[in-house]
């Protein structure tokens, strides 16, 4: 008998706990895409302002209940440079408030609704055609999963307190004295370090005090040390990071360690407290037991556990708030600047940042705004070099930049790629189609400029000179490209839609002056003043920079929405 009621409750907790993650990360996702614009602009709101900081990471972390992805975001914006530590620091404290949102949601009872929630959403879900109804249902059944999640665990772990061996057990890890606080603290500790969601394990412990298994004081030691577990998830994320990275990973760690410690020095008055606030509050101790059906269960522990876990991380990030640039000093000694070496990637793009499609949408623009800027310069060097004041240098670093560009356009479209396998709202896929779209454009202006640069190369090799008008045209030419091109970065830049009909013009300008330049040459090569043998590579040279005014304006059209 004993071995079917085991079974059975193993059966409705895992799948209580599955389904109970599943819910999370549906809330997450669905919200993230509700809200994705607004996040986007919370998280460029952080300054070095702690406060703002904090309740940014607060917000945050509410929106996306989810603490340990945020400061996976955290730390993948430190890596990326969008972030600096400071701010990182004052984001992390806030986090650590806003994910005390989920143990009250948790509070609620309303797990018979669970189910019914669950199943009228995703009929929405599946049917709507308005994107922002289908995500927002998507939060709301996420809910609902939540909820049937843990009303299945809470069912399952019932059968416990009927076991003799399993009550013996957990008797072992009762917080009667400080060595008992400190194994319940390590106990959850590497409970949520094993499942890295320290929502999940907040649940777990709610159903186990739920059914009686376990009391408050066992319950509230738990819940501290689920604080310290939850920071796996940041360190894992952190390796391999840049050196800030790496010291955002560990204040999130610190901050935790620090804050369970002392709060375990004063552990028994600490809970005292909070039986007696709930006691005041409501009217009944936390340990009072409900009948219900000849079933014994304990709902005012859950409140209790939510008290305690909010009030801990409020009092923890107050204690640790004035303390913010210290922190950061401490970490800069524990975790030192190392010797630069050269990166296997090119870009800064973070795959940390697949938690926040939105940011990481983001991150990946300023890396099409860098290949802009980086095909402008090797104009810049291609113009010195036609005007014969660029030797070998600069020569080189076209060569350098082109190469580079390929790998940055390949990290780019994998990074895009990539976040467009997952669930995301329809405006960022569009924006990350673009942005792949973008990356070849620029990639092939690239390639025609370093085509130029061998025609020239080639001319000189051949002691081909060009005429004196040839050689004005073509600078003429080049002058008037990388106007362009200039036009079209500043375009990217500031996201100008409006810009297409200025853009078709200055190209179809572009494209006359060419066919007029090239029509002037062939003028000279029948009168005899330039030679038939460069004929062909002087006019390659001049459709290289039509080629050039194409691809702009392919990027033009794909901001205007064109293509």
């Amino acid at each position: 008998m004993e071995s079917k009621v085991i079974i059975e409750m193993i059966f409705g907790i895992v799948g209580g706990l599955g389904i109970f993650l599943y819910g999370m990360m549906s809330i997450s996702e669905g919200m993230q895409a509700v809200a994705g614009d607004k996040l986007r602009k919370l998280i460029h709101a952080v300054t070095n302002n702690r406060l703002v900081a904090c309740g940014v990471g607060t917000i945050v972390t509410t929106i996306i209940q989810s603490s340990s992805i945020t400061t996976v975001i955290v730390v993948g914006m430190v890596n990326a440079g969008i972030m600096t530590l400071t701010q990182a620091i004052g984001v992390i404290y806030g986090a650590n408030i806003g994910t005390t949102v989920t143990a009250w949601i948790l509070v609620i009872d309303i797990g018979k609704y669970g189910l019914p929630m669950l199943g009228v959403f995703a009929m929405i879900y599946l049917f709507s055609k308005r994107e922002r109804v289908r995500y927002t249902s998507m939060a709301i059944m996420g809910l609902g999963m939540v909820f049937f999640g843990l009303e299945l665990m809470k069912n399952g772990f019932a059968p416990l307190k009927e076991l003799p061996g399993f009550v013996a057990w957990f008797t072992k890890f009762s917080p009667d004295t400080y060595f008992g606080v400190v194994k319940c603290v390590l106990v959850g500790t590497i409970v949520t370090a094993v499942v890295q969601s320290s929502s999940a394990t907040i649940g777990i412990t709610m159903g186990l005090a739920y059914n009686g298994v376990i009391d408050f004081p066992t319950a509230a030691a738990l819940v501290l040390g689920q604080n310290i577990g939850t920071t796996i998830t940041a360190f894992l994320a952190s390796l391999g990071t840049a050196t800030n990275a790496r010291r955002a990973a560990l204040a999130h760690t610190l901050f935790n360690i620090i804050g369970v410690f002392w709060i375990t020095l004063f552990f028994f008055p600490y809970i005292k407290a909070v039986q007696a606030f709930v006691a005041w509050n409501g009217g009944v101790d936390a340990a009072t037991a409900v009948v219900n059906n000849g079933v014994t269960t304990f709902p005012h522990t859950m409140e209790s556990i939510a008290i305690t876990h909010t009030i801990f991380n409020v009092l923890n990030t107050l204690v640790f708030l004035p303390f913010v640039q210290p922190l950061a000093k401490l970490l800069t000694r524990l975790i030192p600047e190392k010797a630069k070496i050269s990166r296997p990637k090119l870009t800064t793009l973070d795959v940390r940042l697949f938690e926040a499609p939105v940011l990481g949408i983001e991150q990946s623009k300023q890396e099409i705004i860098r290949m802009g800027q980086t095909v402008s310069d090797m104009m810049n060097a291609l113009k010195e070099i036609l005007v014969g004041s660029g030797g070998k240098e600069k020569q080189e670093y076209i060569f350098k930049q082109e190469r580079e560009l390929d790998v940055i356009q390949k990290e780019i479209v994998e990074f895009v790629g990539h976040m467009m396998t997952g669930i995301i709202p329809r405006d960022v896929a569009e924006r990350a189609r673009w942005q792949i779209r973008m990356a070849d454009e620029y990639e092939s202006i690239s390639d025609y400029i370093t085509n130029i640069l061998k025609f020239n190369l080639k001319l000189n090799d051949e002691q081909q000179q060009i005429t004196d008008e040839g050689r004005t045209a073509i600078l003429d030419l080049h002058d008037k490209a990388a106007e362009y091109i200039n036009f079209i970065n500043e375009a990217v830049t500031n996201a100008n839609t409006e810009m297409l009909t200025e853009a078709e013009g200055r190209g179809k300008f572009i494209t006359g002056l060419m066919k007029k330049y090239r029509a002037e040459h062939i003028e000279r090569v029948e009168s005899g003043k330039a030679s038939p043998i460069k004929s062909l590579i002087y006019t390659d040279m001049l459709n290289s920079y039509r080629r050039i005014k194409d691809h702009g304006l392919n990027i033009a059209e794909v901001l205007a929405g064109e293509k």
